[in-house]
């Protein structure tokens, strides 16, 4: 993280705006160490800090105007002056080091690409997301910011997902994988047929051929690339799956007095379980390919989840993904030069 940089949070943002962002500002600053500004409507939040007694703790950035959570991609061009675009201002002027933010998903795509702009040479921006794999988490992208693709950007995708894993995570020649409906190369659509292609001949990645649904959470990967339609369904299903299997467990371990005890001598280990399965306990999710770092945190997210998305931006920030994701872009690879080859430009082969 830039030296004395705070992150930039949207308290506007979220299921449970302000009360809740603003909560786990707090927490973030008084926990965690880390300084946070608040982008919002400075009554709202002067009112919320004091609620908190640390109205001189985190300072407030003025935003009236905010985006509603069922608004989608048009709603950032109608309010050019939300709390999500002054948060993103904040960092490229270098005000902030990164941006937080628990809004629509939608706005605060469209709200990044337009202040913070595409990095040089990437086609479009992508969501990671981890996935509670062991012994470190699988990074899954795009989640949701790319509904429709083309090959090359399924390649774009490999490449950021790998350097934000050996960033993130410490990951040395992350293995990638591409999601499609058998492991076999002639799998899938005429788009993933063409992307396996792509990435069997692109230099810096490691490529170790189709993964099915079922490979996801089993660590088979530590990349694994699609289109955002694909990857937000993936998503949603698996978070869905770990409710149930949780409420599932949770009647069974109450149904007989030997059931609670063994839990019981368990505790710890379910409390692990669960921890690493808590979305909210990882932060959110990454919007890479972007002149700055943004953090998308659950919507639903209450004070913990936020305070732990914070945490989250500001070492995303002090580890330098934004630059080393710049750096590997900087030489036009084999998937961009094909792109411009394809759009009517130059290519070299």
């Amino acid at each position: 993280m830039s030296e004395g940089l705070p992150v930039a949070l949207d308290a506007m943002g979220g299921d449970h705006a302000p009360h809740e962002i603003v909560a786990g500002a707090v927490h973030a600053v008084r926990e965690r160490g880390l300084p946070v500004v608040l982008v919002g409507s400075p009554r709202v939040l002067y009112e919320a800090l004091a609620d908190h007694d640390a109205t001189k703790e985190i300072p407030i950035v003025r935003a009236e105007e905010a985006l509603e959570m069922d608004e989608g991609a048009l709603a950032s061009l109608r309010r050019p002056r939300s709390s999500i675009a002054i948060a993103c201002h904040l960092v490229r002027r270098g005000d902030a080091c990164a941006v937080v933010s628990a809004g629509s998903t939608a706005g605060i795509v469209t709200t990044g690409r337009l202040r913070l702009k595409g990095q040089q040479g990437v086609l479009r921006p992508a969501i990671a997301v981890d996935l509670p794999t062991l012994p470190a988490p699988a990074v899954l992208l795009d989640a949701g910011a790319n509904a429709e693709v083309k090959p090359e950007m399924l390649v774009q995708f490999a490449q950021l997902g790998a350097t934000y894993a050996e960033l993130a995570h410490g990951i040395k020649d992350p293995k990638v994988g591409l999601l499609t409906i058998g492991s076999e190369a002639e799998k899938g659509d005429k788009l993933v047929r063409r992307a396996h292609e792509l990435l069997q001949g692109s230099p810096g990645i490691h490529f170790t051929g189709n993964v099915e649904g079922h490979d996801l959470l089993t660590g088979k990967v530590d990349v694994i690339t699609t289109d955002g339609f694909t990857g937000n369904v993936a998503l949603k299903t698996m978070e869905g799956a770990v409710r149930y299997a949780f409420a599932e467990l949770r009647e069974a371990i109450s149904e007989s007095r030997l059931a609670r005890l063994g839990a019981a001598m368990q505790r710890s280990r379910l409390r692990e379980l669960r921890q690493r399965l808590d979305a909210e306990a990882h932060g959110g999710a990454v919007l890479l390919g972007l002149n700055g770092t943004v953090v998308i945190a659950h919507g639903a997210s209450r004070a913990q989840g936020i305070s732990a998305a914070c945490r989250l931006a500001a070492d995303l920030s002090a580890a330098g993904v934004v630059n080393a994701i710049g750096e590997r872009m900087a030489v036009p690879s084999r998937s961009h030069r094909l792109w411009k080859s394809s759009r009517g430009g130059d290519a070299v082969e």
